[in-house]
């Protein structure tokens, strides 16, 4: 009798299966991971915002010495305000990205420039201008909010609008310069060069990335800041001698005019091989001491010192080559169209029927890959903690743990970082360690 219900069962769940096509099921897994992964987020960024509130009418006791109550509940508020802006910013993207996908949107503007342009490259290349314009137009109220509602109520923004606009149609100038003809050539080659052409293309996209490396620092951020060599030659000195314990070469040492946009405070490096420097924010420099500056650049130093950057470039080399072998698969699956809202050329009418898909593959992975990707956010973000703590501990060795200490505690201040958020939020979302576990071992 069990074997008999076994096998009834068995059929049963084979009939069901095979009764779902390929399109039906990654639609039904589509939007199943796209609402578990909003509620999640919702329910995370409620955590957050109830946690922070709790324990906003009192400073920690193990920074009470150094952190005042109206500063500790400043970042309460400028916490609680972000998480609450963020749920928003959640819903909205998740119906957004619903109405490109299943709802047909990414579909009806494919259509539209096919019958106004025919098939071929240009039509793609439109295609992707298009869906580019179109979303930053969608985000456009957010970025507007962020930097003249929320960071000027809570003294951060300094930008003025000209300046903010100024930015924008460079970054718009800066993507179509280069964004435009890397992706003429990856839908070249998706066209040109056979059942591999994935791999011709992760080939030229890595090589876009490490060229973008070297001429970062000298031609594009120039665009944007001012960046003037450091002139407070104790500090310079100091910097150098670091340097030289490490073993650490750089093109030179700048000050960036962060100050024009934000009053956050910051320190990086950037650059690659020969090209790398050493960039302080004004704001930094003016509020930490020469010992808290070294002691911050050393933390930098650390992540060198550990290759954590070297690491991370060979996780997006191989992550990069996974994923474009796993595009390459999915472009010739008609149900992978189907299945997100989209008819591929082959299902429109005569004329277009030889059209490519390319750039419809290119946007549809896009969109999709996060959506199922997002659930393993957590263990990224514990490799970046844990690669902070050594980073700290290298610092630690090459400075004074009260410098680093001093420094991190001024920076979770003039940054309004809370000192209490919520132990879920931490592990899912943050990069960073939160300020408690950080100076605690320090």
């Amino acid at each position: 009798m069990v074997r008999i219900v076994a096998d009834g069962l068995n059929s049963l769940h084979m009939a069901l299966f095979d009764e779902i096509s390929p399109s039906l099921l990654l639609t039904l897994l589509f939007a199943l991971a796209l609402s578990l992964g909003m509620l999640m987020k919702l329910w995370l960024a409620s955590r957050q915002i109830r946690h922070v509130a709790t324990h906003r009418g009192a400073v920690p006791t193990a920074f009470a010495e150094r952190i005042t109550l109206s500063a500790h509940q400043k970042a309460a508020d400028y916490t609680v305000a972000k998480a609450r802006l963020e749920m928003l910013e959640l819903a909205v993207g998740s119906a957004v990205l619903l109405g490109w996908t299943l709802l047909g949107g990414l579909n009806l503007l494919n259509q539209m420039l096919l019958e106004w342009m025919g098939g071929g490259m240009w039509q793609q290349l439109a295609l992707l201008a298009a869906f580019a314009l179109i979303s930053g137009l969608l985000d456009l109220p957010f970025s507007l909010y962020k930097t003249f509602v929320q960071e000027k109520r809570f003294g951060f923004n300094k930008t003025t609008p000209a300046l903010w606009m100024g930015d924008m149609l460079k970054s718009v100038l800066l993507g179509a310069l280069i964004g435009l003809p890397i992706a003429a050539a990856i839908l070249w080659l998706m066209g040109a060069a056979g059942a591999y052409w994935w791999a011709w293309a992760w080939g030229v996209w890595m090589g876009f990335n490490l060229l973008l490396m070297v001429i970062f620092p000298t031609f594009i951020a120039p665009l944007f800041n001012k960046f003037q060599p450091l002139e407070d030659e104790s500090l310079k000195q100091r910097v150098a001698a670091l340097m030289q314990r490490c073993g650490f070469s750089a093109k030179g040492l700048f000050v960036m005019d962060g100050s024009r946009r934000s009053a956050h405070a910051n320190a990086y490096f950037t650059g690659f091989g020969a090209a790398k420097r050493v960039v302080f924010y004004d704001t930094l420099l003016r509020n930490l001491s020469a010992d808290e500056v070294e002691a911050v650049l050393a933390h930098e130093l650390g992540h060198f010192k550990h290759r954590h950057i070297v690491q991370r470039i060979v996780g997006m080399f191989a992550f990069s080559l996974a994923g474009f072998a796993l595009l390459g698969w999915l472009s010739t699956q008609g149900w992978f169209y189907t299945g997100l809202g989209v008819i591929p050329s082959m299902g429109l009418s005569a004329a277009w029927s030889d059209a490519p898909n390319d750039a419809l593959a290119l946007l549809l992975f896009m969109l999709a890959t996060p959506v199922f990707t997002q659930f393993v956010s957590p263990v990224f973000a514990q490799m970046s903690r844990k690669h902070e703590f050594q980073a700290d501990a290298y610092a630690v060795a090459q400075t004074r743990a009260a410098d680093l200490r001093s420094a991190l505690l001024k920076l979770y201040e003039d940054n309004a970082s809370t000192l209490t958020p919520d132990p879920v939020y931490v592990k899912f979302y943050y990069s960073h360690p939160p300020a408690s576990e950080r100076l605690a071992r320090l």
